[in-house]
């Protein structure tokens, strides 16, 4: 760490410690193998997220932060070993996060189902030996656990720290992802409250059952993976991570007064196999989620080439007619007109001659930036073919197309790039100059060649 923190990263650091002291002290309730070791972690899902998305340099907020719950319980072996385990603690969330940018995507984890799988490998289930192992062994050999019980101590200290990073820690991360290809409406508001209700009445059924003696009773564990299934594929990651966390917080609460499927176990088995169940299921969503994305993406790609110009970036021929034919029916049925405007670069055959087709294609996709910058929103650039252009202008008239042209011509004036390049354009106004789509691209045609004072060849 730097010789001094600025006061708002000072003041970040600060709340990171408090924000793992409480959580870590709630964790604590459920303590029962060790006073420093629980089955439920959640300070492990908040430090790796808090490196992963503040940077390196807040370890400082995870090492007093569990330095203070290490210390401050009764059995905890005093400042000595409360260090050591601060250090391994801090140490996992590090290593972590390191493991997760380097080979698993970082902060994006959660976009590939590969690297929810890499994430899972390397941080859940990796990292968190590091802090179960050097707690543990600071525990025993600083006098305040016996030989005997390091085994089940570790396993309980480690099942914690793999809950946490896999149901605290992707929603953290996913709460302030953006939400690919999901637009929120009144329809999509009322399916996440109800999938949220059926998510707690679920859990409730699942684990607030009385508890299931060993090898009787119905096997409802997994009545819950539908829910979370429908949550990963309507709602993607960050409904995954949202209901992940939802069913974990009803399953602890009820798995501690030892009901549900794992309450006819001792209270630390129970929620040790609570903690096994929860990181299948939560992955799985997760796993889902993500693939889900990915397929969203794919398909969104092959749309964009379907309907784009893979020079240029704008609008292909299919789509120029699609929006077109679009326009057409609007001005029909509002008798407001609509404007087309034509360009082509002029020269561009010479300007191929004499720098190279690369020169040329640039020349393209340089004119291209232009109408992007002149166009309004609502207008739609397209590429005709070859070096001709054309810009659709909703509810525009002649002189508005005029003006689109004229900013067009300025723009081109004042680019530097050599070979400078400028555009002959014509305007077609519909229903004056045509009464269909092609006729329209027609006109504006015609006036193009009119304006380089020469007839279009037929």
């Amino acid at each position: 760490m730097r010789a001094a923190l600025p006061p708002r990263r000072l003041g970040v650091v600060l709340a990171l410690t408090g924000l793992y002291f409480v959580a870590g002290k709630l964790g604590l309730l459920l303590a029962f193998v060790h006073p420093s070791a629980t089955a439920v972690w959640p300070p492990a899902g908040i430090a790796l997220a808090a490196v992963l998305l503040l940077g390196r340099d807040v370890w400082p907020g995870i090492f007093l932060g569990a330095f203070l719950v290490n210390v401050t319980i009764a059995g905890g072996g005093g400042p000595l070993v409360s260090l050591a385990v601060a250090g391994g603690n801090t140490l996992e969330a590090l290593a972590g996060a390191y493991l997760v940018q380097r080979y698993a995507g970082g902060t994006l984890a959660f976009d590939h189902a590969d690297d929810v799988i890499k994430y899972t490998l390397l941080a859940a289930l990796g990292s968190t030996v590091i802090a179960a192992t050097v707690g543990v062994a600071s525990l025993v050999l600083g006098g305040a656990a016996p030989p005997g019980g390091a085994g089940i101590i570790w396993l309980t200290w480690w099942l914690g720290d793999v809950g946490g990073d896999v149901v605290v820690a992707p929603l953290i991360l996913l709460l302030r992802a953006p939400s690919y290809g999901i637009e929120w409406d009144l329809r999509r508001t009322l399916e996440a409250a109800l999938l949220a209700t059926l998510a707690f009445l679920a859990a409730e059924v699942v684990f607030g059952s009385p508890a299931r003696p060993a090898g009787g009773g119905y096997p409802l564990d997994f009545l819950i993976v539908p829910v979370l299934v429908w949550a990963a594929f309507r709602f993607g990651r960050r409904g995954a991570a949202v209901a992940n966390a939802l069913v974990y917080a009803v399953a602890v609460d009820w798995t501690r007064k030892g009901a549900g499927p794992f309450g006819s176990f001792a209270p630390n088995d129970a929620l040790l196999l609570l903690q096994v169940f929860t990181t299948v299921v939560a992955v799985t969503a997760l796993t889902v989620a993500a693939t889900v994305l990915e397929r969203r993406r794919v398909e969104q790609r092959l749309l964009s080439l379907a309907v784009s110009d893979p020079l240029t970036g704008l609008a292909n021929y299919r789509r120029l007619m699609e929006v077109l034919e679009t326009e057409v029916e609007r001005s029909l049925r509002s008798g407001r007109p609509f404007s087309v405007l034509f360009l082509d670069v002029d020269h561009l055959k010479k300007v191929n001659d004499r720098h190279g087709h690369l020169v040329g294609s640039r020349a393209l996709v340089r004119l291209a930036e232009v109408l992007r910058r002149a166009c309004r929103a609502i207008d739609t650039p397209a590429r005709y073919g070859g070096d001709e252009f054309a810009v659709v202008l909703p509810e525009a008239d002649e002189a508005a197309a005029t003006l689109v042209g004229q900013r067009v011509k300025e723009l081109l004036a004042a680019d530097r790039e050599s070979p400078r390049i400028t555009a002959s354009m014509g305007v077609g106004v519909f229903p004056r100059d045509a009464d269909s789509a092609n006729a329209l691209l027609g006109a504006a045609d015609e006036a193009l060649y009119g304006a380089k004072g020469r007839a279009r060849a037929r």
